[in-house]
């Protein structure tokens, strides 16, 4: 079979890998472009999760050597000393974005440098590429690949089962890889290097999440799903001779070997009416055991059980936690407990309401507890406390009533591992972070555990939309399944995602540019409403009305002043409004599912696109007039911005490979446009602070210029070309959104779909520029480009109560100026290790000793004069003192 091979590139361990298809480099197509390249410095905007993590790996003879692999967003190695994780696959290139699925990992516990992972998103045309198995011997930092005969699905049902990718503990240069579609077992001998199918497995396997579907997506067969080694029936350099294999197969869901894979044969006795999400073998007493569950996940799942198979006499037994009849969920998460064999743990990954649930047994399965009970119903006794101050959005901003609880333990929980160097830490995914104890003995001696986020490092969310305002917080954002966030300090964790309205998914977002603080998105939701508005920079939001038949979120843009909206939503044609949706009427001249957007300088003006076809409006959306502009792309994605403080002005990038692709600009209102030469291909187009001595806004794009992918940058409007983002930083697909910050030179802001929100620094210090936008008026946030200053405020802070390893404390923030605060956010730092437990009256964020209090709905408005109180409780290290310093936003405030 063919193998594609990725050159290995030569970074520090934690440094990211640098990697190329083929080990060629792409030759230049003829280009009258410049091209320059410049130094970025690129970081993730925490947010910190975000998405579905199937998979964690511990190394079974290193400690402290853990992986994790998540559906769409890349995989992870565990940085110790950091409490972080190191991100391994942002090398993944455009043309290959399937890899950043990751189907499975492997930690090689004989070699423990080696690491592998199945790769590939989608098994069906969604994905053009096949999948592949990567290979490191440098623990990720750099990879080569082998490119698969066929396309196996991160981001498929099923993808919480696993792990489908297994390397021999006695003899490392066997492998195993178990692919979907019905394309069987498959082996390799040399180390992952090349491939072939174990001809004599006997079953692909069977199930599909849904049969009748016809896109490829529920209808695949989910095939094999894991494979475990018995390391006694084998020696160092034999290979093991039992191997077990879990098959998607509801009546033969395991199978086994006894002599080195040469054949296989099922194993009698087994259940039946399930599949095995996980097969865990606890060698030291002889037990296999099974998680199963009706379904293949990770959202379904209605019964479920666990059995123990003893591989000494081939017993069976049903150890389920509880009855069948009593079970609404699945079973998943599963793990032995190495320094303790017979102690293991198991999750009901299924259990979406009142919680999920978290099983242990210390006796082989033959009695459990669990981690929350009923004591009198609905009030619940839990065996832990949670802790989520690190990333607050993780309460959801939720108030439910019993027996839920906000933050939940979790959901869509298919990955629990016990560390087999630490009895006392265990890690388990969600369907939006890392949670994680060290102190789990606890449970067994009655005491509470306690879990915390483990998520630091591990970026998840998938970015449709970013703004960057002149004025008020840096960067807002519109995401996938967590809605979207204000995000005031690039490096912290934001306190809480937008609500009121919650949106499952934000779609499209805008900001009035001459009034920042008027800010409009919308997006998914299960019922109306789908649209929310605020009026200070998107810290609050209150719900709007919509037009009837609105299905879905679409795109939204808001009049230069904020006196009118234009919704281009699912479901429902073009419509506007004044003011803030009390009422919508349809524009004409337009068609239903149009892009919209709004001129940043004239109020009246807004614009629309869809198949080729250029739409203005000069009448607040009312009226539409269709632009004859030809050679505009007909098909593929089409995004397209107008450049704030210049009327008319519209950049179009976008295009399909089978037809128009490239960048175009108009300075006409779009009633003409000129295609830029030598761009092949672009697909965001955004803007920035201009450079010294230019009058021109900075360009960024995500573009194919000069034969290169990449992120490119003009501060010439459009004359010349800087790459600012290299092969060890390319993500996959980054063509949703782009924006340059209006406020400081050369920083750019880039999604992903997966590896959360990008921003980029430059190493040219060409600043201080001309800025062509608008006024940038106060800033209530914070602005990372300025030194603190004296701010019209005064804070007094008092510790109330103290007692062993903890105390409670009282903050008086005084507004001391002429004019209200409008959302207040007050940082500190401690000087003496101090942790912040639970905050009141304020949202917190804690990075290390630096603590942010943020207002809430109903205290963020401070009038002159007047003052807000907050308190917390915390945990000590040591000493207590009390903090030096306090500041709003970048301002110093008095203290005393």
């Amino acid at each position: 079979m063919a193998a594609l091979t990725l050159t290995a590139g030569l970074f520090a361990t934690g440094a990211p890998a640098s990697a190329r298809a083929n080990d060629v480099v792409p030759a230049a197509e003829a280009s009258d472009v410049s091209l320059a390249a410049d130094t970025y410095d690129w970081k993730n905007v925490r947010i910190d999760g975000g998405g579905f993590v199937p998979g964690i790996v511990f190394n079974r003879s290193e400690k402290n050597l853990a992986y994790a692999r998540t559906d769409i967003g890349g995989a992870y190695r565990w940085d110790q000393a950091g409490k972080q994780w190191t991100p391994l696959l942002d090398w993944v290139d455009w043309d290959h974005w399937g890899w950043t699925g990751v189907v499975s990992l492997a930690s090689d516990s004989a070699d423990p440098d080696n690491v592998y992972a199945a790769v590939g998103t989608y098994t069906n045309s969604w994905d053009p590429n096949n999948g592949a198995v990567l290979r490191s011997s440098d623990r990720g930092a750099s990879w080569k690949a082998t490119e698969l005969p066929f396309k196996i699905g991160g981001n498929m049902p099923g993808r919480g089962m696993g792990e489908r990718l297994a390397v021999d503990p006695n003899k490392n240069s066997v492998l195993y890889l178990g692919a979907p579609s019905g394309n069987g077992l498959w082996r390799s001998t040399d180390s992952g290097a090349t491939w072939s199918e174990v001809t004599a497995f006997p079953n692909p396997g069977n199930y599909a999440q849904d049969p009748t579907d016809t896109s490829g997506y529920g209808n695949d067969n989910q095939g094999i799903v894991w494979v475990t080694f018995d390391e006694r029936t084998g020696s160092a350099g034999s290979a093991t001779q039992d191997i077990y294999v879990g098959v998607a197969d509801k009546d033969n869901t395991v199978y086994r070997s006894t002599d080195g894979g040469v054949t296989w044969s099922r194993i009698a006795g087994q259940p039946t009416g399930y599949l095995s999400h996980k097969g865990v073998l606890d060698s030291d007493n002889g037990y296999l055991y099974l998680t199963l569950s009706d379904t293949g996940g990770p959202y379904d799942g209605g019964k479920g059980r666990i059995w123990r198979y003893a591989t000494a006499t081939g017993a069976w037994t049903d150890v389920s936690p509880v009855a069948e009849a009593d079970t609404y969920y699945g079973f998943s998460g599963l793990s032995v407990d190495r320094q303790h064999p017979g102690t293991l743990m198991a999750t009901a990954y299924s259990s979406w309401w009142p919680d999920t649930q978290i099983f242990r047994s210390t006796d082989s399965g033959s009695t459990w507890t669990q981690a929350w009970d009923y004591s009198s119903y609905p009030n619940r006794t839990n065996r832990f406390t949670q802790d989520v101050s690190s990333v607050p959005w993780l309460t959801w901003g939720a108030n439910p009533a019993p027996p839920e609880t906000t933050p939940k333990l979790g959901w869509m929980t298919e990955a629990l591992e016990i560390d087999p160097f630490d009895s006392n830490r265990m890690m388990y995914g969600t369907g939006a972070t890392i949670y994680g104890t060290e102190n789990l003995t606890n449970w067994d001696s009655g005491s509470q555990f306690k879990i915390t986020p483990m998520v630091k490092g591990l970026e998840e969310t998938a970015v449709n939309d970013l703004a960057s305002p002149p004025s008020g917080a840096p960067l807002l954002s519109a995401l996938g399944d967590i809605g979207g966030f204000r995000h005031t300090d690039l490096d912290a964790v934001p306190g809480m995602m937008f609500t009121s309205p919650n949106l499952t998914s934000t779609t499209s977002l805008d900001f009035a540019e001459a009034s920042p603080n008027t800010v409009v998105r919308v997006g998914s939701a299960d019922a109306a409403p789908h649209i929310g508005f605020s009026t200070d920079n998107g810290s609050n939001w209150f719900q709007g009305s919509e037009p009837a038949g609105v299905t879905g979120g679409g795109t939204v843009a808001a009049a230069a002043d904020g006196s009118g909206f234009v919704w281009s939503p699912e479901g429902a044609g073009v419509h506007r409004t004044t003011g803030f949706g009390s009422s919508w009427s349809a524009s004409t001249g337009i068609p239903a599912g149009a892009t919209v957007e709004s001129d940043r300088k004239n109020p009246k003006k807004f614009y629309g696109y869809k198949a080729g076809t250029f739409y203005v409006s000069t009448d607040g959306g009312a009226t539409f007039t269709a632009k004859a502009a030809a050679g505009l792309p007909v098909e593929g994605n089409v995004r397209f911005k107008a450049v704030p403080g210049i009327e008319g002005d519209v950049w179009l990038a976008g295009g399909s490979a089978t037809g128009a692709y490239g960048l175009w600009h108009s300075t006409d209102s779009g009633a003409t446009f000129t295609k830029l030469s030598g761009i092949g291909q672009a697909d965001s187009v955004g803007f920035g602070k201009a450079a010294a001595g230019a009058s021109y806004q900075t360009l960024f794009v995500t573009a194919k210029i000069g034969g290169v992918r990449g992120v490119f940058r003009s501060t010439d409007a459009g004359s010349t070309w800087t790459r600012i983002n290299d092969d060890a930083h390319q993500w996959g697909w980054i063509g949703a959104s782009i924006t340059g910050d209006p406020r400081v030179y050369g920083r750019v802001y880039v999604s992903t779909n997966g590896r959360g929100i990008m921003y980029g620094d430059s190493s040219d210090g060409d600043g201080g520029g001309t800025d062509p936008g608008t006024d940038p008026g106060t800033d209530p946030g914070t602005d990372p480009g300025n030194p603190p200053g004296d701010g019209a405020c005064s804070v007094k802070y008092k510790v109330t109560n103290q007692w062993s390893g903890g105390f409670q404390a009282d903050v008086t923030l005084t507004n001391t100026g002429t004019e209200a605060l409008d959302g207040w956010q007050l940082g500190w730092t401690f000087a003496d290790g101090q942790k912040v437990t639970q905050m009141w009256n304020a949202t917190p964020t804690q990075d290390g000793a630096k603590v942010k209090a943020a207002s809430i709905a109903w205290n963020g408005k401070v009038a002159p004069g007047a003052s807000v109180g907050f308190g917390f409780t915390g945990t000590l290290a040591g000493g207590n003192a009390a903090p030096a310093a306090f500041a709003l936003g970048d301002k110093a405030c008095a203290t005393g």
